[in-house]
């Protein structure tokens, strides 16, 4: 059994107290999330854990010969090693493992009986079942393909970027397998595809996992009970973070009036969620469903996988240009605007307008261009092509590396520049103290350096200062990176109220779903707008992921039949030509009517139309089937 236990455990450190008297315990095939405000003493709680560090007082124990692992913060590979060397090298042990018991197995041929030997057998091969190691290779490209790393196999990983570095490191601790895996902001620097795959492999491998992340979507996936770490106390919650939400609700409800307004962004967030898993639980089954029939109907009629992507694909445009035509106070326009880094052609000839009240999330995998886009907007950026017209209005940036903090200046000097200790916000005179309790900052950080600050406290202030001036539009690089939850739920409750533009970069699902009215997604050179959530547009993403895949395997199994020789009908060929325009002209027709039914003139009949709307669209369908189907027959002559 895979268990580890603290017992009394209490940790200071320079006399200031972080963790007192607390007692926990991780059994076999629990996934555990770690929370709390940032310097409440998650990591040291990890690290204890992991008995990289020592407790002043209380124990550490472990119940048999366990193996734990957990990703470094800075990853060390041996020098020279490439990428695929580094994870082959990390996979020495059970390599070693497989080869002893094959020489063993061979041992056995000439003494089956030899109980020194079958002991040896069984516990090598309840090692290498444990670990999931029998078809290493495999693993090894599953997991190469996972974290993209594939077309870096070949590169030094010192050459890499703290990023990729990273992705290596996580990569060959999930190959490891350790009984208990321990990991710190695992999906910091994996894009959404990459989470969305570590999600998966972490519950079919079946890891016992303790972590921490802000990741809320990713904790309410994965976690089957949630540690809080508060006051140097923690308490457990079992379940998710929905589960997690309610139950912490309950808990300040049978407390002191004091916490009414932590109550208040408890039941809100608890709502949002609630309304967003239930919605997102139920599109899921509703995929899973439609994907396990097509994967049956598909092995008679394989051409139903190009009209069910072909159907998806349309009406997940359709939707998008139904939205947003209600236009305001434009803030940008963009004509065929065309961007590229080096000889990198990053996107080409996107047009867009830019009204003041647009909420807008660029997403996209790593190294697409999201961040060069921000620069676009801010003027920054020189590598573009096409016409950009921007009003006149104030914006707010805050970039990942806060260019706007100076390490030198202490919180009073960073916010009250020209002396006294009073900052206007919204017009209202407010003390430096009462406006910096907003962002959890005690009042002891007033005379603090701001180079003596962590990353997420310097995030904290750079989201206090901009949030502090009035500006019509705002620009956020990554401005969830390094925050707690109790911040990002700060930050997003100032961006909910915020009544001009908005648009941000990030990673995080649950963050851009709460926040963004539209996205712009950057993906194969060119930026497609979507009025859908996040979490829906990846829904979609990974369905057509699925029909792709259902079509590998048809070809994979596919029995050579005996090629039908009969050629196409003359007819047949001519329909092969006509089909496609007439689809097409039915389409732009469908669109006219779906523009008059949502906005219906004073003597439309919306009956009739409506009607009509039915007939096309079905016309349209039954065309699509013929076209496919002649395709397919086309094919196999």
């Amino acid at each position: 059994m895979a268990n580890i236990s603290l017992q009394n455990i209490s940790k200071a450190f320079d006399y200031k107290p972080i963790l007192k008297d607390i007692s926990l315990h991780i059994h076999q095939g629990e996934r555990v999330a770690i929370i709390g405000k940032n310097g409440a003493g998650k990591s040291t709680l990890l690290k204890i854990l992991n008995g990289e560090l020592e407790a002043d007082y209380g124990k550490r124990i472990l119940e048999g010969d366990l193996e734990i692992q957990t990703l470094a913060q800075k990853p060390n590979f041996q020098e020279g090693s490439t990428t695929k060397e580094s994870v082959l090298q990390a996979l020495t042990t059970l390599n070693q493992a497989k080869q002893s018991l094959e020489q063993i197995a061979k041992s056995l041929q000439n003494a089956p009986y030899d109980k020194e030997l079958l002991k040896k057998h069984s516990k090598l091969s309840n090692f290498i079942e444990h670990h999931n190691a029998w078809d290493l290779e495999n693993k090894i490209q599953q997991i190469l393909e996972t974290f993209e790393l594939k077309e870096l196999e070949n590169q030094k990983v010192e050459y890499l970027s703290g990023g990729e570095q990273k992705r290596v490191a996580l990569a060959c601790l999930l190959l490891i397998k350790p009984d208990i895996l321990l990991l710190d902001e695992p999906t910091n620097h994996l894009d959404v595809e990459m989470v969305e795959s570590l999600e998966n492999l972490l519950l079919k491998e079946k890891y016992t996992l303790v972590f921490i992340s802000h990741d809320r979507y990713f904790i309410d996936k994965i976690a089957t009970r949630i540690i809080e770490v508060e006051d140097c106390k923690i308490r457990e919650f079992n379940g998710g973070y929905g589960d997690y939400l309610k139950a912490k609700e309950a808990l300040l409800k049978s407390l002191s009036k004091s916490h009414q307004t932590l109550l208040k962004h408890l039941r809100m967030e608890e709502e949002w969620l609630a309304r967003g898993v239930k919605a997102r639980v139920k599109r899921n089954e509703g995929r899973k469903e439609r994907i396990l029939k097509l994967r049956e109907e598909a092995k008679k009629n394989p051409s139903l996988i190009k009209k069910m992507s072909l159907e998806l694909e349309r009406e997940h445009k359709r939707f998008n240009q139904l939205e947003g035509t209600n236009r305001k106070k434009m803030l940008f326009e963009l004509e065929n605007i065309s961007m590229q880094m080096g000889n990198k052609i990053l996107f080409k000839n996107f047009s867009t307008r830019i009204l003041n009240t647009d909420k807008v999330a660029i997403v996209g995998k790593n190294g697409v261009g999201k961040s060069t886009f921000l620069k676009l907007l801010l003027g920054r950026a020189q590598n573009y092509y096409g016409t950009l017209q921007r009003g006149d209005f104030k914006i707010g940036y805050f970039d990942q590396h806060r260019e706007m903090l100076d390490d030198s200046k202490d919180l009073l000097e960073t916010f009250c520049p020209f002396g006294g200790d009073h900052i206007e916000v919204k017009g209202k005179s407010l003390h430096i103290f009462g406006y910096l309790k907003n962002f959890l900052f005690p009042k002891e950080f007033l005379d603090r350096k701001i180079g003596a600050l962590s990353g997420g406290e310097k995030s904290r202030v750079a989201l206090a200062l901009l949030f502090s001036k009035e500006y019509d539009c705002l620009i956020l690089d990554e401005p969830t990176n390094d925050l707690d939850i109790p911040t990002i739920n700060i930050l997003e409750e100032y961006l909910q109220s915020f009544q001009g533009a908005l648009f941000f970069v990030s990673h995080d699902r649950y963050f851009v779903d709460k926040i963004a009215k539209k996205l712009f997604i950057l993906k194969d050179k060119k930026i497609e707008e979507s009025h859908r959530s996040f979490s829906e547009y990846l829904e979609i993403q990974n369905e057509l992921k699925e029909y792709t895949n259902i079509a590998k395997e048809l070809q994979k199994t596919k029995v050579e039949k005996p090629k039908n020789k009969t050629k196409l009908s003359y007819n047949e060929k001519r329909l092969l030509e006509l089909l496609p325009k007439e689809i097409e002209s039915l389409e732009q027709e469908l669109k006219l009517l779906e523009k008059e039914l949502y906005t219906p003139q004073k003597n439309s009949d919306l009956t009739t139309l409506a009607l009509e709307y039915e007939n096309k669209k079905a016309l349209c369908e039954e065309k699509i089937t013929q076209y496919l189907e002649l395709e397919e027959k086309m094919e196999n002559l």
